[in-house]
């Protein structure tokens, strides 16, 4: 990575590699750490941070003995999607309660972590807003987006 990045460079690294992964260049398995770290030119702590969160978002998977390598099968969808996905699929409207962090945990087997980290982003985009003592509420109904 040439500089720092206020957003963090683990961020940008997950980015690459998502990408890579998406456009098939990665295959099934993922370089070593290593190798990622000099790739990317940064510590091993930003590589594992970064392999995290794809982790988290359902894209990569650790294998013991084996490394990372690209999650096959299941929903492929980042856990940013699924979580606002949440909305229409469960046919909350605007004003109406949405699940807690527990729940969204179990419902996509994601960490707390990364739970909470898409939560802000969603508040950011302006489609939750948290209400004290009733927790979060939908403020806006996500805009439909076309897949592939």
């Amino acid at each position: 990575m040439p500089q720092a990045s206020p957003r963090g460079t683990y961020l940008q690294v997950s980015e690459s590699l998502r990408q890579k992964i998406e456009g098939g260049e990665a295959g099934d398995a993922l370089p070593s750490e290593a190798a990622l770290m000099r790739a990317h030119d940064v510590s091993r702590n930003t590589i594992r941070r970064a392999l995290k969160v794809l982790e988290a978002d359902g894209v990569v998977e650790s294998v013991p003995g084996i490394g990372w390598r690209v999650a096959r099968g299941g929903d492929r969808r980042s856990l940013a999607e699924r979580m606002t996905d949440v909305i229409t699929e469960d046919s909350l409207a605007v004003g109406d309660t949405y699940p807690s962090e527990a729940k969204l945990c179990e419902r996509f087997g994601a960490s707390r972590t990364a739970v909470r980290r898409v939560l802000a982003q969603m508040e950011g985009n302006g489609l939750l807003a948290t209400v004290h003592g009733k927790g979060r509420t939908v403020c806006a109904l996500p805009t439909p987006t076309v897949r592939p």
